[in-house]
């Protein structure tokens, strides 16, 4: 492609409503056009992008003998009804209605509509395994859109769904999937950890989340050093403390005056006791699908630590969407609570959950449910029952490993993908299933494995770049090699600019020649800014047969004969794409 005949806007400034560099990049290059908030078109340069990481994305799962398919992005309410989803996934999926009043969704994923063509298909087992994809255009009404294509309300995504016989057989197309993604991403260039992850809205047991690290990523990872644990903090289990030694009497029950101490530190410094002493209770509301109030949830947690949202909505089986935090004055009336001195002790009509160290834990300190006065001596089983006994801590950084009990370790990344064993959770619901060879009737057992493909190409944006601009992987870059035309009006120059554009070309390089009348400065910054990894200047040696060759990713260059930058370029886009 010629410069001067491609449609690129670059643009100078930093665009006042971008913060991450993706964003702020991909904005000054001109590789997307925001439309509204959350939604982006893409240029030609970001468009060629895009599709690149398609075409790994599609050859890795072709290779695994998945099968490719397009269905539409409108989605019938009935069939989201069927297994319970179009009230219980919440705010974020985009609902619409036709002119005759009938409910649609724009799809946020295809579990259903891919249930739907597999029971409608299947009927023995000889016809299993099978795993059908797509990458399409997914909407999700996202409460605030940020970070340009990392959390936008329309995004490219890969989903795919495996349909097998068994347990087994979901284990294999787990494996089989997981693998592909190790191989895509490595390929996409990223540097990234599968992790164990909290299935979320789109359930089943058992999960990885696929991360890119990045100091920006809104996922947090914990992992260990020492062995081979990581996990999203969401769902990153705990190692309970050790409980208090078995010698420990159990004192008698003790109300204390405690006047104007709400928090946990208050009360701690108020009777002298480390906060570990004392038990730290979080008050809800719970909605029912229809958002109507449907109780009330009070948990309990060690003084010291945090709550996981995430493990008290699964321990409660609610969306994250069906409870909030409660209004104290209302929830006292109603349960007995008292906002800031709420304890487990003499709460009524509501349900409460404790997290799964307090009953190991002797003579606590907690919330009296009286203004101003707390209870001392505190013992589960004795003084205090619970409705679920869980995990809902939080790991932090510095707790023991819940494998091996080493410290872990925090860092940050950006979800690129996830892979999902759903089992019968769809099937069931949707009546998909599978005779045997006895005529015996069986849920088939399903996997869904998801790549968000415009954020992976963030992602590696966030992962590759410098002052200056991005510095794309070989095999995901818009264009192979950019030729830097210094005066175009030159014959010489000219010639050989033309001679390397043509050969690069004939050998299945993809160039960018710079044939604009610019001044050099120019060109050289817009050459770093849209990124092409190998940059040949065809500039005043040009009548000697010798160019400019440097990669971006380099601060070095150096001179070469014409053949000898053709052969260099020529030489690493096989290497570094096709593995020659």
């Amino acid at each position: 492609m010629r410069f001067s005949k491609t449609y690129v806007r670059t643009l100078r400034e930093v665009p006042t409503e971008a913060e991450v560099p993706s964003h702020i990049l991909m904005l000054r290059a001109g590789m997307i056009r925001k439309l509204v908030s959350g939604v982006y078109g893409f240029m030609p340069l970001g468009w060629r992008c895009l599709r690149k990481v398609e075409e790994i994305v599609r050859e890795e799962m072709d290779a695994t003998g998945a099968q490719e398919i397009l269905m539409s992005a409108i989605q019938p309410a009935e069939l989201w009804e069927e297994t319970g989803r179009w009230k219980a996934y919440g705010p974020e999926l985009w609902r619409i209605k036709d002119r005759n009043g009938r409910d649609f969704c724009l799809g946020p994923t295809h579990e259903e509509i891919f249930t739907d063509i597999i029971r409608d298909g299947v009927s023995s087992y000889r016809q299993l395994p099978v795993t059908l994809y797509q990458i399409q255009t997914k909407y999700r009404d996202e409460a605030r859109p940020r970070f340009g294509l990392l959390r936008s309300r329309e995004f490219v995504m890969k989903d795919a769904y495996s349909f097998d016989l068994g347990e087994e057989g979901l284990d294999v197309s787990y494996q089989t999937m997981y693998d592909a993604y190790s191989r895509i991403f490595t390929r996409c260039g990223l540097t990234f950890r599968p992790v164990e992850a909290d299935s979320g809205a789109i359930g089943g047991k058992g999960s990885h989340e696929f991360t890119a690290f990045t100091e920006i990523g809104e996922s947090e990872i914990a992992y260990c050093e020492n062995c081979e644990m990581a996990a999203n903090i969401e769902r990153a289990e705990c190692r309970d403390c050790d409980p208090s030694p078995t010698d420990e009497a159990l004192l008698p029950l003790e109300e204390v005056h405690t006047p104007g101490t709400k928090t946990i530190e208050e009360v701690a410094g108020f009777l002298g006791l480390p906060k570990e002493k004392t038990i730290k209770a979080l008050l809800f509301q719970k909605y029912d699908e229809d958002g109507k109030e449907d109780g009330y949830v009070a948990a309990f947690i060690r003084g010291d630590r945090e709550l996981n949202m995430t493990k008290l909505v699964n321990a409660l089986n609610i969306p994250e969407f069906a409870i909030a935090f409660a209004d104290e004055d209302k929830m006292g009336q109603a349960t007995g609570s008292v906002g800031g001195f709420t304890g487990p002790c003499g709460l009524h009509d509501c349900t409460i959950v404790v997290d799964s160290e307090l009953p190991g834990l002797k003579n606590m300190c907690a919330g009296a449910c009286k203004v101003d006065h707390h209870l001392v001596n505190v013992n589960y089983g004795r003084d205090y029952q619970a409705d679920i006994v869980t995990d809902l801590k939080v790991l932090k950084e510095g707790d023991a490993c819940p494998v091996c009990g080493a410290p872990v370790r925090h860092t940050r990344g950006i979800e690129v993908g996830q892979v999902f064993k759903l089992r019968t959770k769809y099937s069931q619901s949707m009546g998909a299933t599978y005779k045997d060879e006895k005529q015996q009737e069986h849920p088939i057992y399903m996997g869904c494995y998801g790549i968000g493909v415009t954020r992976t190409m963030a992602a590696i944006i966030e992962q590759h770049h410098d002052e200056k601009g991005i510095i794309w992987p070989v095999s995901v870059a818009p264009y192979h090699v950019i030729i830097t035309l210094v005066k175009p009006q030159d014959e010489a120059q000219a010639t050989v600019a033309e001679q390397i554009y043509q050969e690069l070309t004939a050998r299945g390089v993809d160039v960018l020649l710079d044939d604009r009348n610019e001044r050099p400065g120019v060109k050289f910054n817009d050459a770093d800014l849209l990124v092409m990894p190998i940059r040949i200047t065809v500039g005043k040696r040009a009548a000697e047969g010798v160019v400019e060759y440097k990669l971006r990713r380099e601060e070095e260059k150096e001179d070469l004969t014409v053949e000898e930058a053709i052969a260099r370029a020529d030489a690493l886009v096989k290497a570094e794409i096709r593995g020659i």
